[in-house]
């Protein structure tokens, strides 16, 4: 769903291209029968580093969900490519970050999309192997994001059939989702997993283990799915791994 705020280049665009970004869909596909649905999730600190991205301000058009992921300078967001660039939308400049969201609630402010990082065979051709992005964000108040909720590290290179819980925000939705669910094979490049619930808006949702890592995230194949039943991902091997290495460097 979205946009590829970070480039100085180019100007802000209106949101009546958002209109078009929340229309082009986003995540999740068909449901298995006797998987779970998602519930309204708890609050916790850890569930705080995840956010809505969205454009303008925190009651903006929303586009899809990120999460704050560990890296040098404190200020680095995991979400899927197709959240912040596309070649049916192109480029969304305008993008805030708002994590901890909760019914109107910023608890910790809203944060400026600065940057993108994606891979250029995604720019090229929107290529679902490649549907992951990197984005950093503005400081505010002085402080970096890592600084106020934390953050995740990510990890790579873990394979199939992990435990996982699955936080986003569907755009219907002013509180976030989650479950809690096992990985599987979809390709031996692309993952899923069998949950209900995860509608348009839960694009970039982060894929956490037991040990808080993101192994993750709601995208890749079908842009994350065609139906809130069956979510995907690209698997995160050496393709993610280096893409963090570009946006870290």
């Amino acid at each position: 769903m979205a946009p590829r705020p970070a480039r100085p280049a180019h100007t802000v665009r209106t949101a009546a291209l958002a209109v078009l970004l929340l229309a082009a869909g986003t995540a999740c596909g068909g449901q298995q029968d006797g998987a779970p649905t998602a519930e309204v999730a708890r609050h916790s600190p850890a569930r705080d580093r995840i956010g809505t991205l969205s454009i303008h301000t925190a009651q903006g058009p929303r586009a899809c969900t990120a999460s704050v992921v560990q890296s040098p300078r404190h200020n680095l967001l995991v979400t899927a490519a197709h959240c912040v660039q596309s070649r049916r939308i192109g480029l969304l400049d305008g993008l805030v970050f708002t994590p901890g969201y909760r019914n109107g609630a910023t608890p910790y402010g809203t944060w400026p999309v600065r940057t993108v990082t994606i891979d250029p065979r995604w720019a090229a051709g929107d290529d679902p192997e490649y549907d992951v992005a990197f984005v950093t964000v503005g400081p505010v108040d002085g402080r970096q994001v890592e600084d106020a909720v934390g953050g995740n590290p990510i990890d790579t290179g873990q394979g199939f059939g992990l435990s996982v819980s699955v936080t986003g925000y569907p755009n219907e939705s002013d509180e976030p989702i989650t479950c809690a669910v096992r990985t599987s094979s979809q390709s031996a490049t692309q993952e899923r997993f069998d949950c209900g619930g995860y509608t348009d808006g839960t694009s970039g949702s982060p894929w956490v283990t037991e040990k808080g890592s993101v192994v993750g995230v709601i995208g890749g194949y079908q842009e994350g799915g065609n139906t809130p039943g069956t979510s995907y991902s690209v698997t995160f091997d050496q393709r993610v791994a280096d893409l963090y290495g570009k946006a870290t460097a």
